[in-house]
């Protein structure tokens, strides 16, 4: 039996933004694959833009998270 915290033993580190921002980078870039066979290119390139947006909010969020921790220390 796995429980989630096996499965992610390091999910607790990374901030709960960061991960709902990679959730959504995820969503978006299937929107994306999905907007690309067969139907347009500009829908894809919208869904593909808004995932690299989410990851950058993720990055940051991770960012963030490690300075705050480094001035408690």
């Amino acid at each position: 039996m796995t429980t989630e915290n096996t499965k992610f033993p390091f999910e607790e580190k990374i901030p709960v933004e960061a991960r709902e921002h990679m959730k959504a980078a995820r969503d978006e870039m299937k929107k994306g694959l999905d907007a690309i066979l067969p139907e347009s290119y500009k829908e894809f390139h919208e869904h593909r833009k808004t995932a690299g947006k989410e990851v950058l909010l993720a990055w940051r969020s991770m960012i963030d998270e490690a300075l705050k921790k480094m001035e408690e220390k």
